[in-house]
């Protein structure tokens, strides 16, 4: 499940479509920008409290996924603890490779 998932956020974030780190997200979700709120199943508990706090007010869905180190990874930084997703179509791809892999805990907020 991983590997495909982390090569689409790789292909998102060479599209242009996809924000990383806290002060580009928060940026997206001010904007209006996000489309779908990723983050890290290991970051910090203020970094999740902080985008899930944002994403419920603001009615865009998230979703934890991955490693700090293997979302870095695969979008060319060291590590990352959330990204954005700022186009609808990957949004609702990034979703349906999620349940059809059968790990989807997505939050619609």
């Amino acid at each position: 499940m991983g590997n495909n998932l982390y090569s689409f956020i790789g292909l998102m974030k060479k599209s242009g479509r996809l924000s990383s780190g806290d002060d580009a997200v928060e940026y997206d979700i001010k904007k209006g920008k996000s489309r779908l709120i990723i983050i890290a199943e290991d970051a910090s508990e203020n970094t999740k409290k902080r985008f899930v706090d944002s994403a419920r007010y603001r009615g865009i869905p998230f979703v934890y996924f991955g490693t700090k180190e293997h979302l870095g990874s695969h979008i060319g930084k060291s590590s990352t603890a959330v990204l954005s997703v700022n186009d609808d179509g990957f949004a609702n791809a990034f979703v349906k490779k999620m349940n059809d892999n059968g790990g989807a805990d997505i939050v619609k907020s």
